[in-house]
């Protein structure tokens, strides 16, 4: 029996059979899914009817920060359901031209959002209403405060600012009570969730967070 040569000019891989490699689905997770359903359905109540303000925009915002792992799906997501919702009222309701006048509020919300991440592992019965109240305060102050800078209804004076802030007292006062209110459904709920649905828990390797 004569034994085979090896010829230096063949792979050797091609007496061996391909091993397939196996590529990571693209397909989102159920964590992933259910956190973006959670947020359609949060930029949703601002289409359906409700009092002024009252929405769970705020609340929108501060869930993604907390719950998204990466921070420009925290950040896209919740911009594009609130971008999504305007399109939806400026095409029923208020036309295209009011779209020219909201680039203060997104800015406000994404700061929102960029509040939300420092809830990151810090979900709580107080921490979660803390932020809500933080972010309804600073979004009355700062948008308040742009309106009185840049508009021409109140007189650029001390007194004509405090008229705009007071002008806006009903208005950031259902702002607050959607924020809190929306919060303990959204934060609450979603802790439900996890309790009942262990595919919606964030999973970790050995000492590095597993992104979700």
């Amino acid at each position: 029996m004569t034994s085979r040569l090896a010829n230096p000019y063949e792979s050797p891989a091609l007496d061996r059979p391909v091993e397939r490699i196996s590529q990571p689905s693209a397909k989102l997770s159920p964590r992933a899914l259910t956190l973006v359903t959670m947020i359609l359905a949060a930029a949703a109540t601002r289409i359906i009817p409700h009092p002024w303000n009252f929405t769970a925009v705020g609340a929108m915002c501060l869930f993604g920060g907390a719950y998204f792992r990466r921070w420009w799906a925290a950040l896209l997501v919740p911009m594009a359901a609130l971008l999504l919702s305007d399109v939806i009222l400026a095409a029923t309701v208020y036309g295209f031209r009011g779209l020219n006048v909201i680039s203060m509020s997104y800015l406000l919300f994404a700061f929102t959002t960029l509040l939300g991440m420092t809830l990151r592992r810090r979900v709580s019965i107080l921490t979660v209403p803390a932020a809500a109240i933080i972010a309804s305060a600073g979004f009355f102050l700062i948008s308040n405060f742009h309106v009185w800078l840049t508009g021409h209804t109140y007189p650029h004076t001390q007194a004509g600012l405090m008229a705009c802030y007071l002008a806006a007292i009903p208005y950031a006062q259902n702002m607050l009570l959607g924020n809190l209110f929306y919060s303990a459904v959204m934060f609450g709920g979603w802790e439900l969730l996890q309790k009942g649905l262990p595919a919606l828990r964030p999973r970790f390797a050995p000492a590095v967070e597993a992104r979700a």
